[in-house]
C-alpha cells in the first residue's frame, strides 16, 4: 500500500525523495509519515494473484492528507484502507507545501 501512495503522489508529478533533497524552496526538507491508518480486510488474496492498488485524497487539512485506498484483485475489493499522511520536516508536522496541496484538492473525489 506504501508503493500505491509513493505512485499516486508520482503520477500526480510530486517525488519524495526529490521534495526531500530540494535545496531552500517553499518544499524543501519534507517527508511524508503515516500518522494512522484503518485496514478492512474483506477477501484474501492468493500467492502469485496480480493485485492493484488504488488510492484518491478524501481530505486535504493544514499539515496531513487522508487518502482512501483499495487493494482489488480484478474487480474484487480486497482491503479498504484511510491512511492519514503527514507532512513532516526536522521531525514536526508542517503546513503542506502549496504545490502538493493545490495537486491533491484538484484530485479529491466528492
Amino acid at each position: 500500500m506504501e508503493r500505491g501512495r509513493t505512485n499516486h503522489l508520482r503520477l500526480m508529478g510530486a517525488e519524495q525523495q526529490a521534495l526531500f533533497e530540494q535545496p531552500a524552496t517553499e518544499d524543501s526538507g519534507f517527508a511524508f509519515v503515516v500518522r494512522s491508518m484503518h485496514l478492512d480486510f474483506l477477501k484474501p488474496a492468493r500467492m502469485d494473484d496480480v493485485l492493484d492498488v488504488v488510492t484518491w485524497p478524501i481530505a486535504v487539512k493544514g499539515a496531513s492528507i487522508m487518502l482512501a485506498q483499495e487493494v482489488r484483485r480484478g474487480e474484487d475489493v480486497l482491503v479498504k484502507a484511510e491512511v492519514r499522511v503527514a507532512f513532516i520536516s526536522g521531525g514536526r508536522a508542517q503546513p503542506i507545501p502549496k504545490s502538493i496541496r493545490t495537486l491533491m484538492k484538484a484530485d479529491l473525489i466528492s
